[in-house]
């Protein structure tokens, strides 16, 4: 499920702070200075075994009050529209301002959940003082310290129970690809190409796709459901608010999605970008196939495309059991070809092996190359099971699950790949006591 929280709130309150913390990782850039961050950030949050997506907004620093307002009112208004719940944070050391009333006035008008975090509340004096903001009429409120940490674990609680699970394997009709990738790499070209209608504009200008656009695809004997997302931009570049609201669209579609065609520019190759929407959709246990997209103008030699892949799949480790196609979609080259490998992946990822065989297979595995041996105690494997889960995931049974090694898992995730067909496929792997 597509679950996602929006931070707002004026500069300077700790937003970016405790985006870091809900992440646990320093992504974005925490400064004294207000309006540190300009750009907006996004990622994944994990808690209590449930994951979300997490929005930071960014404080804007006012040129004059009527520009700041207007800016800010329209991030909150799109934060409102695109989140599931959001988090209005307010900071106790200032007390209430004008712009958190703006800010109230806007949220009032909303549905969805909205939770009144209370800042820098990190003693008793502070929590004393803090009970000013009941006086905003937020239900929800929560007083915390994103520094310390101290008060966050509630707040986490009651958002993710809003999540809910869905059942583990929820027949989806038709397979979804959602076409993802950096502004400008002719994620709308190929679209148009395969539907061989102008269903979207094409333009040089990057960034013409605001929204996300689905099309029925039924031809050839094939049919899917095709997400053409606006491009994820590197978050230096974020710097108007169509762009915030296309990021929040994209990591929807990479929600919606079973495979994501990951659309790469063949003349600009891989940027850090492309690796980060990589890694979310990797992540997030979606099927992956690389497409380098205008391979027509690219010089070739002998070699050019398989020195190509080897360098690509260098900047894909440790996961680089992936499908790469060279396309063009002005010149309608192996695009089909795309679409048929797009469909392998799908099913690959859906595949149920039976226990049998499974056991079978990764038992010669082990038998060949054992577990190493952690203090003095040998680890074995006994049996091995596939979980009934969306993305492809097998547990391990043995006698001390907590001490096999990441390089084990390696050893064990290529023995599934060698032996079942999992290629462009995020393969999940756990050990329990049996």
């Amino acid at each position: 499920m597509s679950f996602t929280v929006a931070i707002v709130g004026r500069p300077n309150v700790g937003k970016s702070t405790f985006f870091n913390r809900m992440l646990e990782e320093r992504k974005a850039i925490v400064d004294d200075v207000s309006g540190v961050t300009r750009d907006r950030q996004y990622g994944i949050a994990d808690w209590n075994g449930k994951s979300f997506n997490v929005i930071d907004t960014g404080g804007f620093v006012p040129k004059s009050q009527d520009i700041f307002e207007r800016e800010i009112r329209k991030q909150v208004l799109i934060a409102v529209e695109e989140a599931d719940a959001i988090i209005f944070m307010v900071d106790v050391a200032t007390g209430i301002t004008d712009l958190d009333e703006a800010m109230t006035q806007m949220l009032r008008k909303t549905a969805k959940p909205v939770f009144l975090v209370v800042n820098k509340v990190d003693n008793h004096d502070r929590l004393l003082e803090a009970s000013e903001f009941y006086s905003l009429g937020f239900d929800k409120i929560h007083f915390l310290s994103s520094i310390s940490g101290t008060g966050t674990g509630d707040l986490l609680d009651e958002l993710t129970d809003l999540i809910v699970d869905e059942p583990a394997e929820e027949e989806k009709n038709l397979p979804k690809f959602a076409i993802i990738g950096q502004p400008n790499v002719g994620k709308s070209s190929l679209l148009n190409a395969l539907t061989g209608q102008e269903r979207t504009i094409v333009s040089e200008i990057a960034g013409t796709t605001r929204d996300t656009i689905h099309t029925h695809y039924n031809l050839f004997n094939k049919e899917f459901v095709l997400i053409d997302t606006a491009g994820i931009r590197r978050k230096a570049k974020v710097n108007e608010d169509l762009e915030f609201y296309s990021v929040i669209r994209a990591i929807k579609a990479v929600d919606e999605a079973d495979v994501c065609l990951l659309l790469l520019d063949a003349e600009k190759g891989i940027a850090a970008q492309d690796l980060s929407i990589f890694a979310m959709a990797v992540k997030k246990g979606k099927g992956i196939v690389v497409l380098v997209n205008k391979w027509d103008v690219m010089p070739k030699e002998t070699n050019t495309a398989r020195d190509y892949e080897v360098e690509l799949k260098k900047r894909f480790a440790p996961f680089s059991d992936l499908p790469i196609i060279f396309i063009s979609a002005l010149e309608k080259t192996r695009i089909f070809k795309a679409m048929e490998v797009a469909l392998e992946v799908y099913d690959s990822r859906k595949q149920k092996i039976a226990t049998s065989k499974l056991n079978d297979k990764m038992l010669k595995a082990v038998e060949a190359y054992h577990p190493p041996v952690v203090r003095g105690s040998q680890v074995k494997i006994k049996y091995v099971t596939q979980l009934p889960v969306v993305v492809p995931s097998f547990a391990f049974f043995c006698n001390y699950p907590d001490d096999v090694k990441t390089p084990y898992k390696n050893y064990l995730e290529n023995q599934l790949r060698l032996n079942f067909k999992f290629t462009g496929v995020p393969v999940r792997i756990f050990f329990r006591k049996k």
